[in-house]
């Protein structure tokens, strides 16, 4: 499919905004003294501009769901209920409030499965075409190993954090060397499974696009350099997954010229 505008993208972009903060403003209403913490110092010195960013997505989401398709709206359903269970108690057993984040080692699986039917299933349901199942199995597997790998270091850099709560995470199953190697081995499935898709189907520009995606995510995962900078996570790991959609933009128009 060409990109195009529709709301779906919206509902994926307020939906995204109103979960990471959903996710600290139940850190802000419970647990105060973990504000003091590194990975909340933003939260804890810009309350305002925080409340406004939740109030933002709500509204906004709100307003791009009544543009979507019924249709679309069905098929987010369950994948919205379960990302907001991921931060949400699901036990009404007042001394242990489980989340489903808190799921020994299932929390990376999870965060890649959520990624890949949002970006892959709902794109999909919005444009009403037909496709192979087989080339859809094919995307999910392709985004599903390439989150696991981008996701893996987030675990790492929370280490500490999560011995602490008690949360049962492949870093602390693995330690960090080897959990950095299991995130190389799912960068390499990814890009195994774009060539045997791709491939056959001549589709050389995407496979381009996807092998430059996974090499540049392998340096960004490997290289000391990358990892000091202060926005390794949120913005570089994080802006792979951005990298990616303008990399197959980019070599998709040349494969239609």
């Amino acid at each position: 499919m060409r990109p195009q505008w529709h709301p779906y993208l919206f509902i994926i972009f307020f939906a995204t905004l109103f979960e990471y903060n959903l996710h600290r403003l139940i850190t802000v209403l419970t647990n105060k003294e973990a504000l003091k913490s590194e990975k909340h110092r933003w939260v804890n010195e810009n309350m305002k501009a925080f409340y406004l960013l939740v109030f933002i997505s709500v509204i906004g989401f709100g307003v791009v769901a009544l543009l979507a398709k019924k249709e679309v709206l069905v098929t987010f359903a369950p994948i919205a209920l379960i990302t907001v269970l991921y931060s949400i108690p699901v036990s009404a057993n007042p001394k242990h409030l489980l989340r489903l984040r808190e799921i020994p080692y299932l929390k990376i699986f999870m965060i890649a499965a959520i990624w890949s039917a949002s970006t892959i299933l709902l794109p999909i349901v919005q444009s009403s075409e037909t496709f192979s199942q087989t080339h859809i199995f094919a995307m999910l597997s392709e985004r599903f190993f390439f989150i696991l790998a981008i996701t893996i270091p987030f675990d790492i850099r929370d280490l500490e954090a999560d011995q602490q709560q008690e949360l049962k995470t492949i870093p602390m199953l693995l330690g960090e060397k080897n959990s950095l190697k299991l995130s190389y081995f799912f960068l390499f499935v990814f890009l195994l499974g774009s060539a045997f898709h791709y491939a056959p189907e001549k589709e050389w520009m995407i496979l381009w696009a996807m092998c430059l995606s996974g090499i540049t995510t392998y340096f960004f995962l490997k290289m000391d350099y990358f990892k000091r900078m202060l926005f390794y996570h949120y913005g570089i790991l994080d802006g792979t997954l951005l990298l990616q959609g303008i990399l197959v933009i980019i070599f998709g128009c040349f494969a239609c010229t």
